[in-house]
């Protein structure tokens, strides 16, 4: 009977030069593991600068092997630091993006955390995410980059009015499989979202209720009701 991977992580700082991401790579094939999320940047200052620090989660099915993975990796002349740690999804765990103004921002932010707070407590991990903006292009750039976030689970449109091209991306966003709620507010973008919600701080409750694993909520049931 075949064992279902286990999911780890590791951070690695790395000479910034071409050829470092093929070695590194190359190394995680030759141990059976599977990369499933990677990302990487240049550090601009601190005791790393000029250096990458490349972050990534993969999946083993060996998890005995990992201590050997960490040291064939310090052994590649350009790596200059390996660390292995939790992955984000068991840190962070699912997340709630929340996107608008920054009153409404703030009040289904606080729907949002108050209840995550409730099902943390008893060991799930959902986390908040926050970002108040405006202007119909800015907006429609956001919400198109939910689906691109890691472990983005549900978003929630906080505003007095949103269409046009956010309306275009709310369906984007959708069709990636990601719902979303919308505040009751002017425009087309109430029309385009899975639920609407007049009451932000409960709109933020919605939103943790129909990600955790506990609760009985689901959004799927409800679709295209309003509240």
């Amino acid at each position: 009977m075949e064992t279902e991977p286990e999911r780890l992580a590791m951070r690695i700082i790395a000479e910034n030069r071409r050829g470092v991401l093929r070695d590194i790579s190359t190394v995680v094939a030759a141990h059976n593991a599977n990369i499933v999320m990677i990302s990487q940047e240049v550090f601009e200052s601190g005791p790393f600068a000029g250096m990458a620090e490349l972050y990534f989660e993969y999946d083993s099915a060996d998890a005995a092997d990992h201590d050997r993975l960490l040291e064939d990796l310090n052994d590649i002349i350009s790596v200059k630091d390996v660390k292995a740690y939790k992955p984000f999804g068991h840190i962070f765990g699912s997340r709630v993006i929340i996107i608008g103004g920054g009153a409404q921002v703030a009040q289904v932010a606080m729907g949002a955390v108050n209840e995550a707070d409730r099902h943390n407590i008893r060991g799930e991990r959902i986390s908040v995410d926050t970002i108040p903006l405006v202007g119909e292009r800015t907006l429609a750039l956001a919400v198109d980059a939910v689906a691109r976030l890691p472990r983005a689970s549900i978003l929630v449109l906080a505003g007095s009015i949103m269409g046009g091209d956010i309306s275009k991306a709310v369906d984007r966003v959708r069709d990636a499989g990601i719902p979303v709620i919308a505040l009751k507010m002017a425009g087309t973008v109430p029309e385009h979202a899975d639920l609407v919600v007049t009451d932000p701080i409960q709109a933020g409750v919605f939103a943790v209720m129909h990600i955790s694993s506990k609760a009985v909520f689901d959004i799927n049931r409800i679709r295209g009701q309003e509240f």
